[in-house]
This record gives C-alpha cells, sequence and structure tokens, in this order.
C-alpha cells in the first residue's frame, strides 16, 4: 500500500516528480477528441500527522446540475485562467480554504466529463489547521477520507447508471455512508494510476 512521506517537503518532493514523469492517458465518459468547456478542480490532499486526507465537498440538493454529489472543489475556468488559478479561485470561493495553507503541486491527466467539460485535477498539499468556509447555497459539506482508502481498489465498486441516452457503468467508492462515483471516482483512478506502480 503507498503513503506519501510523513514530512511535508519530502512528500512535496517525490509527488511532484511522480506527476512530472508519470503520464496517464487523458479519459472521462466521453470520447477525448471532441470539445468541452475547459475546467479545473482542486486534488487537496492534508498532510495530517496520522496519515493523508483528500478533501471532497457534497452539493447542495437544491442545484440545477450534481445536485448532492460528491466532488473536488473547482469549476469551469474563466478566460486567461490557468488551470492552477481557476482550482483556487474555485475553491476559495466554495470552502474558503485559505491560499497561505495550499501548496501546489502538478496536474493528473485530463477527465472529460459526460457533461462536455474538459477537466484538469490539479493536486495539492494542504497544511492541517485550515478553517473552512462554506458557500452555503453550493455547497452542503466538506469531508476529508484516508489516502490510503481512495488509493485501495478493493474499496471501489462498479455502479450502473441509466441515462436518457444510455446505460453508464462507472466506479464508485463508499465513506461513512457517502458514495462517491462519477467523474470524481473517474478521476480517483487517473490519481491511483499516477501515483501506484503497474505491478500494484
Amino acid at each position: 500500500m503507498m503513503t506519501l512521506p510523513a514530512d511535508f517537503e519530502a512528500a512535496r518532493q517525490w509527488l511532484g516528480h511522480r506527476l512530472d514523469t508519470k503520464r496517464v492517458a487523458t479519459t472521462g465518459d466521453l470520447s477525448t477528441d471532441g470539445e468541452a468547456t475547459p475546467a479545473a478542480v482542486l486534488v487537496p490532499i492534508v498532510m495530517h500527522p496520522t496519515g493523508a486526507t483528500v478533501l471532497f465537498t457534497k452539493r447542495t440538493e437544491h442545484l440545477a446540475k450534481h445536485a448532492g454529489q460528491i466532488s473536488f472543489p473547482g469549476g469551469r475556468m474563466e478566460h486567461g485562467e490557468t488551470p492552477e488559478q481557476a482550482a483556487m479561485r474555485e475553491t476559495e470561493e466554495e470552502v474558503g480554504l485559505p491560499a497561505d495553507f495550499v501548496t501546489l503541486i502538478g496536474r493528473l491527466a485530463q477527465y472529460v466529463t459526460i457533461t462536455r467539460y474538459r477537466v484538469t485535477p490539479v493536486v495539492a498539499l494542504v497544511q492541517p489547521g485550515f478553517t473552512l468556509s462554506l458557500q452555503a447555497d453550493e455547497v452542503a459539506e466538506a469531508f476529508e477520507v484516508p489516502l490510503a482508502y481512495l488509493l485501495n481498489l478493493q474499496n471501489f465498486a462498479e455502479r450502473e447508471i441509466i441515462l436518457p441516452e444510455r446505460r453508464v457503468v462507472t466506479r464508485a467508492i463508499e465513506w461513512e455512508g457517502r458514495v462517491i462515483w462519477g467523474a470524481t471516482a473517474g478521476m480517483l483512478m487517473t490519481l491511483y494510476r499516477t501515483l501506484m506502480d503497474e505491478a500494484a
């Protein structure tokens, strides 16, 4: 089982090297060749002394799109923004994570969602001790899941989704009654393929 070094600087160096050298192809729910709206999310890895966790958000139930779904903080990129700028802006807007606690490390392979967004996941290490301020009209809660749990394929299962035009089978992972599925689970699989050795 892969674990990050406990020391923040050692983890930054290891993770940065991995993201720079391990190449994973773009993936997603749709063809990666079609037109899609650029977007970015932050994959915030919180470096607790007891072990690294990943921060997620749960959308409020009244939203027109993605109501109640679990996701990484992020959204559509504005004109002229880099994925890093967009991911940080959206994260600060959605959960109020202070930028002073965040160290950006690198990018995962892009993921094309079924809603035609081409998402760039930006991986960051986060120092613990922050206080969040949730955007109440969009975010119902923020919670953390141990990184080691997310990098264990035995915790994933297939989930069938029936859409008007087709049936989709996606990965899903459950944590304390919450189900992470769809694009977010797909990006977790990209994280797994990036961080884990092929033999794993």
